[in-house]
C-alpha cells in the first residue's frame, strides 16, 4: 500500500471512530450500527492476521475502558474478528458489493457471539434472544451502514491509480 492509500485508510478509520462515539449514542436503537467492527474490518483487510489482532485488541481495550463491568469481552472479541476477517479477505478477496455486506454480517454477529459469551452478563433465554434476534438485527445494520460507507467514500478507499 502506498503512502496516500495509508493515509487515506487511516482517516476512514478515525471517521468511523468517531461515528461510534458521536453518532451512535444519538441514535438510541435496540440494535445498533457498530463502526468500531467496521472500522476494524476495513483495517483487517488491508494488514496481516497478527497486525488486525493486534489493531483488535487495542481496539477492544479502548472500549473496554468505558464498560469496566466487561472488562476483556470487546478485546478479545475483537482480537478474533480482526485475525480471523484479515485471514479470510486474503483468501476470499471480491470486490463485491454483496460479498461486503455479507463480510460486515458476519463480522458484527461474529463479534457480538463472543461478546456476549465472554461477558456473561446474560444467561438462558436472554443470552438466546440477544443473539438470535438482536444480534443479527445489529450485523444487519451494520453491513448497510458498511455498504453506504463504501458507496460514499470508495474514492478515498481505493488505492490511486497513477
Amino acid at each position: 500500500m502506498t503512502l496516500g492509500g495509508t493515509v487515506r485508510a487511516v482517516i476512514t478509520f478515525v471517521i468511523l471512530v468517531l461515528l461510534h462515539y458521536t453518532l451512535r449514542p444519538l441514535l438510541g436503537w435496540r440494535a445498533p450500527m457498530d463502526f468500531l467492527v467496521l472500522a476494524l474490518l476495513l483495517a483487517s483487510i488491508r494488514v496481516r492476521p497478527a497486525a488486525a489482532a493486534l489493531v483488535g485488541l487495542l481496539m477492544g481495550l479502548v472500549a473496554d475502558s468505558l464498560t469496566p463491568e466487561s472488562l476483556g469481552a470487546a478485546a478479545i472479541a475483537m482480537t478474533i474478528v480482526g485475525y480471523v476477517a484479515s485471514w479470510l479477505k486474503a483468501v476470499f478477496f471480491a470486490d463485491n458489493l454483496a460479498l461486503n455486506a455479507f463480510f460486515f454480517f458476519l463480522g458484527k454477529w461474529s463479534f457480538d457471539v463472543i461478546y456476549f459469551v465472554v461477558e456473561q452478563r446474560l444467561g438462558g433465554i436472554e443470552l438466546v434472544q440477544q443473539l438470535l434476534l438482536w444480534s443479527p438485527l445489529s450485523a444487519a445494520a451494520t453491513a448497510v451502514a458498511g455498504i453506504l460507507l463504501l458507496l460514499i467514500m470508495r474514492p478515498m478507499l481505493e488505492p490511486a491509480r497513477v
